[in-house]
């Protein structure tokens, strides 16, 4: 399971890389379950494309960038203390579920689809015995857009959880993730977008935007251990 990621700390990357201001707030290198980070959903009519050029290409999907906590939380989730508990638990939503599962079918099926934008993700590597934490980068070291669903929670006392999850596809047979996560259990990597499928994958109907939840080459990739600080 991803649940844990390193998130864009450069300001300018955002309208370079997805053309959307900065988060106005900053965001926390290492965003775990429950913490807060940003993603980046179809933006409507009053929604701005950012660039870092004079022009923007017509073809740019208006975006908007939005915070949120990383962890889903159902709309039919009854209480805060239950969201609480269950988006610790819906960090990652497998691609192979989304239109059966009760946590993630509504935001699917709505088309609530959105970028989470980083510089990386951190799985363990268990080939020692222990758990290595290790970080999984671009092999260019260019900002990643991971594919992900997004939800607004409203409690009965009006207080409201806007979240994410970040869309999983099976790497059993990945070059390069099959070494990662638990002896023993099902291999399973994020779905990373290319540059040039964020539009269509925001603006797709849900049965085309299944089309864009492939594994990312094993050869664009790159895996370093984290160093522990001393």
């Amino acid at each position: 399971m991803s649940n844990q990621y390193e998130s864009v700390q450069l300001a300018s990357l955002y309208p370079d890389a997805f053309h959307v201001a900065a988060p106005v707030a900053p965001v926390g290198r290492e965003v775990w379950q429950r913490q807060p980070g940003v993603f980046i959903r179809k933006g409507g009519p009053q929604a701005e494309v950012a660039s870092s050029t004079e022009s923007t290409p017509a073809a740019i999907v208006s975006r908007e960038l939005v915070a949120g906590q990383f962890g889903l939380v159902p709309r039919w989730v009854k209480s805060a203390s239950d969201a609480k508990l269950r988006s610790s638990k819906l960090v990652n939503a497998r691609n192979e579920t989304i239109t059966t599962s009760n946590n993630f079918r509504d935001a699917w099926l709505g088309g609530q689809r959105c970028i989470v934008p980083m510089m990386a993700f951190v799985e363990d590597d268990w080939r020692s015995g222990k758990a290595v934490p290790t970080r999984i980068a671009r092999v260019d070291g260019k900002p990643m857009g991971v594919a992900g669903l997004w939800e607004s929670w409203t409690g009965a006392a009006g207080d409201v959880i806007v979240s994410y999850t970040l869309l999983t596809v099976s790497a059993n047979s990945h070059a390069l993730m099959h070494r990662y996560q638990q002896p023993g259990s099902e291999k399973r990597m994020v779905v990373i977008l290319n540059e040039g499928s964020v539009d269509a994958w925001l603006s797709a109907r849900p049965e085309k935007a299944r089309e864009f939840m492939r594994a990312y080459p094993a050869n664009w990739l790159t895996a370093n251990p984290i160093e522990k600080k001393r």
